[in-house]
């Protein structure tokens, strides 16, 4: 199985709720599709969110750096040689995280149809069937109260509190949300990299005091600011999860040796793909770290991905938000990972066993 061709497609699909964050407001998906051809006739599919505010990646520069720089060493290659593949991916061009995923992503499910198997039995198997948390977005108390008890009735055991614009304001909120799920959910914060060291362990030492109990707190301070982070998770109960400060593995050791942060966030687009998800998820293991499998805003397809990921390496991977296909009004994938509100299972079809996607705009091919 040779690749033959790579081309992209935009997705948008509609949110059913604004997402809002301490860095931006989004109301719908738009994301670039890459498809992987092969001289079999065998498809393989990835996907990539335009994050700049996170990952630097647009839609213009994730299409150019796969047209010029990814897809000319691809052309020709074996499938089945999937580390050398991986690493022509990686080293094609410096950063562009996103970009780098899709095409991995993609690469990653044709070997899985090579084989026959899907993903999570090639990468070390495990229980088909995980659950993710949903994602609070920030707004007006009453409306995250509201938004809180509405996600647990719809069976959601965990849920994400985005805070970040307002500690004064982010405390209240937190409070108030806690007192009106209680008992019938676990709590986690990201605060978007929106407080400093001392804005955070106020808040969180505040909450502690006040009787509530948060299972995480995601990147409460810049993504550079490693000392502040440490500083954060040194004089708090709560456990304290690097994202955005973490996109490769060497970061993961110098965190880990640190002492920085208790958990470590891994996700594709930050990572650049599966490999370096895999490594990083190996190297937490080896200190007794645990992980989070988070995503971007993304659709069924990426995020299948990261599910398979996730179940493969659930002996490290032992929290998931991955409800990206949630907070979508439709699920534009036939096939592949099935999402039902918080329970996310994984079929046995080959690779991400994804048969078509939906209203996909063709782009210029590679």
């Amino acid at each position: 199985m040779k690749i033959t061709d790579i081309r992209f497609g935009m997705l948008r699909v509609p949110l059913k709720t604004p997402f809002k964050t301490a860095l931006r407001t989004v109301d719908t998906v738009e994301d670039i599709v890459v498809t992987v051809h092969t001289d079999t006739g065998h498809i393989g599919y990835g996907e990539a969110p335009a994050t700049a505010p996170i990952t630097g990646d647009t839609h213009g520069s994730i299409v150019e750096a796969i047209r010029k720089f990814i897809s000319p060493r691809l052309i020709g290659q074996e499938i089945a040689n999937l580390n050398r593949i991986t690493g022509l991916i990686q080293g094609a061009i410096e950063k562009n995280s996103s970009a780098k995923a899709a095409v991995e992503i993609a690469v990653y499910d044709l070997f899985g149809q090579l084989y026959g198997a899907p993903l999570y039995k090639m990468l070390g198997g495990g229980d088909p069937v995980i659950t993710t948390d949903l994602t609070i977005s920030v707004d007006y108390i009453e409306k995250m109260v509201a938004d809180s008890i509405a996600a647990v009735d719809r069976g959601f055991e965990s849920l994400k509190i985005k805070v970040g614009k307002d500690i004064g304001v982010d405390i209240e909120r937190v409070k108030a949300i806690y007192a009106a799920v209680e008992g019938r959910a676990l709590l986690r914060l990201d605060a978007n990299q929106g407080w400093t060291a001392k804005q955070a362990v106020y808040a969180l030492q505040t909450l502690e005091d006040a009787g509530v109990r948060l299972e995480l707190v995601e990147q409460p301070v810049k993504a550079q600011d490693l000392e502040g982070l440490k500083y954060v998770t040194d004089r708090v109960h709560t456990p304290i999860m690097a994202d955005e400060s973490v996109f490769g593995p060497a970061e993961v050791i110098d965190l880990i040796r640190m002492r920085a942060a208790d958990i470590i966030n891994i996700k594709l687009m930050k990572t650049g793909g599966l490999s370096k998800a895999i490594q990083i998820a190996d190297i937490a293991a080896m200190y007794g770290v645990e992980c989070m499998i988070g995503c971007m805003i993304e659709t069924s397809i990426s995020v299948a991905a990261a599910v398979h990921l996730a179940v493969a390496k659930s002996n490290v991977i032992t929290k998931v938000d991955l409800d990206g296909p949630s907070l979508c009004a439709f699920n534009p994938v036939d096939g592949g990972v099935i999402f039902n509100e918080s329970e996310i299972t994984v079929t046995d079809a080959p690779g991400l066993g994804i048969r078509e996607i939906r209203g996909l705009e063709a782009l210029a091919a590679a």
